[in-house]
């Protein structure tokens, strides 16, 4: 049989070994473009639309963009987001750190703790508000269980506070989310070269300046996937405040994501909601690009 006989013999499943991984990853690929990339660029027209109850197509220009920032509750919403997602990302980052650093130090029971402080990451955001909810209940947990034992004193009301209601959902969001930057900067650890650790003792370095002056500079990849998971869970934090505030008192603990949802689906003004989603966007943007800039500059140094 002649070579040109096999090739034509052979073509077939060499374009179907070809064509394979392309026909498996097209549904995927399919639904990413449609129901993420499509869906995106819909909320992006609908901002510029009149619509209400319903999506509507006639164009009003950077109309419903002048309500939102003409809207007190948006700028409330905000200004919850930097005091909620700057308190929320610097304690995760310093109490997962911490914990990882302890972790780190090879102790007895390790795998069993390191379990206990990943839990709450197992759980969802409505469970854990609905908890937390509880807790800081003043009729119902801590307030009423410190009162009952005699701390007559004792005031643990910020659940019904305007103007610390916010610090409620720094709490339960960090319980949530600071084992799991433990879990990321303990793989950190774990992968630093031990022969530099044991090179600075050797020095006279004493362990906790090592860690700061040695092993977590190392770890800039790690601390800058930390900062973006967070910054990520913070501006689209919408089932936590649902589950223990409902953005209330009030809309003293709302957040843009309940903004964006209570006047797209309940309030019957989709223009304002989309143009709401869309400067959220923005603000996940300007965390995202500059860190894929440097990544993308830092590879091509390499």
């Amino acid at each position: 049989m002649s070579s040109t006989a096999v090739f034509a013999k052979a073509s077939p499943l060499d374009a179907l070994q070809r064509w394979l991984p392309r026909l498996v990853l097209a549904p995927s690929v399919l639904i990413v473009l449609v129901g993420f990339y499509g869906y995106i660029l819909w909320t992006f027209l609908l901002s510029f639309t009149n619509s209400r109850f319903m999506p509507s197509y006639k164009f009003v220009g950077l109309q419903q963009y002048e309500r939102l920032l003409d809207n007190d509750r948006w700028w409330v919403a905000s200004h919850n987001l930097l005091v909620y997602g700057g308190l929320f990302i610097t304690i995760s980052l310093v109490i997962g750190v911490f914990l990882a650093v302890l972790l780190d130090q090879r102790i007895r029971r390790e795998g069993f703790i390191r379990t206990v402080y990943l839990y709450p990451m197992a759980l969802s955001m409505i469970v854990t508000g609905t908890a937390w909810k509880w807790l800081l209940n003043p009729g119902l947990g801590l307030d009423k269980l410190l009162r009952d034992w005699g701390w007559e004193g004792f005031r643990l009301d910020w659940l019904v506070d305007p103007d610390r209601v916010v610090y409620c959902l720094v709490i339960a969001a960090v319980w949530q989310s600071s084992g799991f930057v433990m879990a990321l900067f303990l793989a950190g650890l774990r992968g630093v070269d031990q022969s530099i650790i044991r090179a600075a003792q050797v020095d006279g370095a004493s362990l906790p300046t090592i860690y700061l002056r040695i092993v977590l500079p190392s770890l800039r990849p790690v601390f800058f996937s930390a900062l973006m998971i967070l910054a990520h869970i913070a501006i689209k934090s919408f089932d936590l405040v649902a589950a223990m505030t409902a953005g209330g008192p009030g809309y003293a603990s709302d957040l843009p994501a309940m903004f964006m949802y209570a006047h797209t689906f309940t309030r019957g003004q989709m223009g304002l909601g989309a143009a709401s989603a869309m400067l959220m966007l923005g603000a996940v943007l300007a965390i995202l690009v500059p860190y894929l800039y440097s990544e993308l500059r830092n590879k091509r140094h390499d």
